[in-house]
């Protein structure tokens, strides 16, 4: 019996577990997408502390409205478009408030401080590769590549059809492979 079976089958009992109100099993599944969480929200955010602070709110939000998972076998999806939206959530209020920031600077306030970069910690190369991509397409390559999503769960979340999802994800993957050589 292939182990990918295996450990969806497992998936499965564990989310239909957790979803019961099972502590232990919903840890478990955390502990699963634990690292695959975070490095989405990382790409996506670009600051370690937004990242989990992102991850934090979404596992909270996943806890809470497990009672409403009506497809344990689409856990790992679920929680990605949880982490999407807090993401999103959070990269909406950065702007309104470098906007605020901006306008309170431009009517003769003091202006930010500048906080120095904590993007030290990706990749110089894969950052400004991924920079070349409009946020759709920057979207798709994270949850593809560090979220393990399948074109089909990435369409569930993005509202695009499979067939656009995986169109996209080879042009975005062609885009940055360009950019980097």
């Amino acid at each position: 019996m292939d182990s990918r079976y295996i450990d969806l089958t497992h998936e499965i009992k564990a989310a239909e577990a957790a979803a019961a109100g099972s502590k232990e099993a919903f840890c478990e599944l955390y502990g699963k997408y634990r690292d695959k969480l975070y490095r989405y929200a990382l790409y996506r955010l670009g600051d370690p502390s937004d990242a989990e602070d992102a991850v934090s709110e979404c596992v909270l939000a996943a806890w809470q409205g497990l009672p409403g998972l009506r497809k344990p076998e689409a856990f790992g999806s679920w929680i990605f478009r949880i982490l999407h939206a807090c993401c999103a959530k959070r990269i909406k209020d950065s702007i309104r408030l470098r906007e605020n920031m901006q306008r309170i600077y431009t009517e003769g306030g003091s202006g930010p401080s500048d906080a120095g970069s904590s993007q030290a910690s990706l990749s110089v190369e894969l950052t400004e590769a991924l920079s070349q991509l409009n946020e759709e397409e920057r979207n798709i390559v994270l949850l593809s590549v560090l979220g393990d999503l399948t074109s089909r769960e990435i369409s569930e979340i993005t509202s695009l059809t499979p067939g656009a999802v995986r169109s996209k994800l080879s042009r975005s993957l062609a885009k940055m492979r360009e950019y980097l050589s």
